[in-house]
C-alpha cells in the first residue's frame, strides 16, 4: 500500500501541535484552494493574513516568472544595485512619505522586528524595550521576549533582559515609557489579542511621550499592512507617524518577504560601530522584491484598499446571530467573538467541512478570525457568511 501525503507529512515534517489542521492543498486561485479530489475552500484567513490579492494573482506570477528569466540570488543584502529591491524601495517610500524613506528587506515579519529592535538599541544607546500585553511580533529569541503572552515564553526562557509590557490602549501605562527606553513598540490594530484597534487619543498620547522621552516608536505593521485596514497602512486611520514601521505578510503576494523602515539618517547607524550592523543572506531575495512590487501595485492600482470599507460592512451586516458576543476590528481584519474556544472550535470545524476555511487567534480563542483577500467578491462574502451561521446555530 502506498503510503498517502498525509502520513509523510506526519513523519516528516516538524509538527507544532498534536492537532495540525492536515489539510492536503494542491492548487490556489484567487480566494479558493483545492484539494486532490477537487473539493474547494474558500479561504478567508489568506494563509493568515498573506494572500492579500488572492493566491496566484497573474500579475503577481507573471513578475516572478520574469525575473526569474532574469536572475535569483546573487549576494548578501546591500552590496549590489539589483532593480527588484530598488523599485520596490522606491515604491515604498512613496507610499510611506517622508521620514520612512529607507527600507531594509528581510523574510519575515520575526525578521523585520528583530531588525528594528536592534536599531533601536544602536540608534539610542539603550536597552529596555517596551511591548504590549497580547502583543505578538514573532517567533525568534528575540522577539519572543516582547511578545505578550507568558506562556508562548516560559519554556524558552532565559530570554532578553530589558523589556517590559504595558497595558495595550492604556494612557495611564504610558508613564512607564522613560528616558532609559530605547523603543515602544506597538501594532496599530493588535493582531492575535484578536483584532483590536486602539483609541486615537492614545496613539497621539504614545507618540507624545516617545517624543518626550527621546524614545523611538516602532509600528508592526505586520499584519495590518498593505491595504487590510481600509488604508495602505494602519497608522495611516490615525494620522501618527511611527519612526520605524515593520512589514511582512501581505507585502509579497504569496512569497515571503519583510521589512523594516525609517529615516535613512536612522538607518545609517548600521553603517559603523560595528560595520555591517545587520545581515540577511536573502533578506531582499530578487524574486520576491519582483512579487512584492507586482502585488503592492495591485492594491494601490485596483484601488483595493477603497473597497475594503464596503465589504467589512457587509460582513457585520450578515453575521448576526445571538451567539455572536461581538463583531470588531477594522477593515478586514474582523473577530467574530463567541463565547468559549470549544464553541469556536466547532464553527470552525463546520465551516471546514463546508469549504471554508476560518481560523482562531492565538491570544483570543474564543474569537473566530476573519481575514479575506481584499479582493474577495460580494458573492463569496454572502456564501462564507451563510455557512458561518450554519455553524453557530449548531453549538
Amino acid at each position: 500500500m502506498a503510503i498517502t501525503q498525509r502520513q509523510l507529512f506526519l513523519d516528516h515534517l516538524a509538527q507544532t501541535t498534536n492537532f495540525p489542521m492536515s489539510l492536503e492543498i494542491v492548487r490556489a486561485e484567487g480566494s479558493y484552494m483545492y484539494n486532490p479530489d477537487g473539493k474547494s475552500y474558500l479561504d478567508l484567513i489568506s494563509g493568515i493574513s498573506v494572500s492579500s490579492i488572492g493566491h496566484r494573482h497573474p500579475k503577481v506570477v507573471e513578475a516572478i516568472k520574469n525575473q526569474v528569466d532574469q536572475y535569483m540570488h546573487l549576494m548578501v543584502y546591500g552590496e549590489y544595485i539589483q532593480t527588484p529591491q530598488v523599485a520596490l524601495a522606491q515604491k515604498l517610500a512613496e507610499l510611506l512619505g517622508e521620514g520612512l524613506d529607507s527600507t531594509y528587506f528581510v523574510n519575515s515579519g520575526s525578521e523585520a522586528n528583530e531588525g528594528a529592535m536592534k536599531l533601536a538599541k544602536r540608534a539610542t544607546g539603550r536597552a529596555e524595550i517596551i511591548s504590549m500585553k497580547k502583543a505578538y511580533h514573532g517567533s525568534t529569541q528575540g522577539v519572543l521576549s516582547i511578545i505578550g503572552d507568558e506562556n508562548f515564553k516560559r519554556g524558552f526562557r532565559p530570554l532578553l533582559p530589558g523589556t517590559r509590557a504595558i497595558q495595550f490602549d492604556s494612557v495611564e501605562d504610558l508613564e512607564q515609557i522613560t528616558n532609559k527606553t530605547a523603543a515602544v513598540i506597538v501594532e496599530p490594530i493588535q493582531g492575535e489579542a484578536g483584532y483590536i484597534p486602539p483609541s486615537q487619543e492614545y496613539l497621539g498620547a504614545l507618540r507624545k511621550k516617545c517624543n518626550e522621552t527621546g524614545t523611538l516608536l516602532i509600528f508592526d505593521e505586520v499584519q495590518c499592512g498593505f491595504g487590510r485596514t481600509g488604508k495602505m497602512f494602519a497608522h495611516q486611520h490615525y494620522g501618527i507617524k511611527p519612526d520605524i514601521i515593520t512589514l511582512a505578510k501581505g507585502m509579497g503576494g504569496g512569497m515571503p518577504i519583510g521589512a523594516f523602515i525609517a529615516s535613512r539618517e536612522l538607518m545609517a547607524h548600521f553603517k559603523d560601530n560595528p560595520i555591517l550592523g545587520h545581515i540577511t543572506t536573502f533578506g531582499g531575495h530578487p524574486v520576491s522584491c519582483a512579487a512584492s512590487l507586482a502585488c503592492v501595485n495591485v492594491i494601490v492600482d485596483e484601488k483595493l484598499a477603497d473597497g475594503v470599507k464596503a465589504k467589512a460592512e457587509l460582513f457585520k451586516e450578515l453575521l448576526v446571530h445571538p451567539k455572536i458576543e461581538e463583531m470588531r476590528g477594522k477593515g478586514l481584519m474582523l473577530a467574530v467573538q463567541l463565547d468559549t474556544f470549544e464553541n469556536v472550535q466547532k464553527v470552525i470545524d463546520h465551516c471546514l467541512k463546508n469549504g471554508v476555511v476560518s481560523d482562531w487567534f492565538l491570544f483570543c480563542d474564543n474569537a473566530i478570525r476573519l481575514s479575506p483577500p481584499l479582493n474577495i467578491d460580494e458573492e463569496d462574502i454572502r456564501k462564507a457568511c451563510k455557512i458561518l451561521l450554519e455553524g453557530v446555530d449548531l453549538i
